[in-house]
């Protein structure tokens, strides 16, 4: 294989490095492919974390305690996509009320369970060794936010300050 891209122009070689403003755009663009999220949610997201003290941490815990995102944690589907998708056909409840909204806030104490056949079916493609976060705790009738997760519980590839550094331009 040739070490460079095919077509005329394949041989000039790659683009400058990023500019600071292109590394905080892909940064937020990878954080909005991750979670699922278009622009406008997910600047909502970052106005409501703006209210706190440390703007970054809140910005991840409000995007990894939305139901969909919980419910991927917990292991009951496996993709963000797939459970965004159990949570819009109404196959998720919370606290025993059925909720058919992804963008749904889980607080610490809510029960969160999706239908048994699901489940199992799930747990029949996945296998038994999915790696649960310790904020979420899973049992047979569903899982239980415990807290907030924290900066060090969050297994993240995405750089939170650079987020913030780009809506506060």
């Amino acid at each position: 294989k040739r070490p460079y891209r095919p077509g005329e122009h394949g041989t000039k070689g790659r683009r400058g490095r990023l500019s600071e403003y292109g590394i905080q755009l892909h940064e937020k663009q990878k954080a909005k492919y991750v979670y699922g999220i278009l622009e406008r949610q997910f600047h909502k997201y970052y106005v409501q974390a703006s209210k706190e003290q440390n703007v970054g941490l809140a910005l991840l815990q409000l995007l990894e305690t939305r139901l969909d995102s919980v419910i991927y944690k917990a292991g009951f589907a496996l993709t963000q996509n797939q459970a965004r998708q159990f949570v819009s056909h109404g196959h998720v409840t919370v606290n025993g009320q059925k909720v058919s909204i992804p963008s749904f806030q889980v607080k610490p104490g809510m029960k969160v369970s999706i239908d048994t056949p699901l489940r199992k079916m799930v747990e029949e493609q996945r296998g038994t060794s999915a790696e649960l976060p310790v904020w979420v705790k899973v049992d047979k009738q569903g899982a239980e936010l415990l807290a907030l997760p924290t900066r060090e519980q969050i297994p993240s590839l995405i750089n939170e300050q650079l987020i913030v550094e780009f809506y506060s331009r």
